[in-house]
């Protein structure tokens, strides 16, 4: 599965917050940050999980 460079994004939007001179934009581009970071955690928690959950199932696939 292809993974979304969610961290390269949430960067992009900081460095465009910093370049910003209107509050609005600034504002909006800080949110983005945010919800890049958010879906970054949530996609590495859920990598994580995989990687603790495969190799618990691995005896049951050889069995069947």
């Amino acid at each position: 599965m292809a993974q979304v460079p969610y961290r390269e994004h949430a960067a992009r939007a900081r460095a465009d917050a910093e370049a910003a001179t209107l509050e609005n934009v600034r504002e909006r581009c800080l949110r983005a940050e945010a919800a890049w970071l958010a879906m970054a955690a949530r996609q590495e928690s859920v990598d994580r999980a995989r990687e603790r959950r495969e190799p618990a199932l691995q005896p049951q696939q050889e069995n069947q």
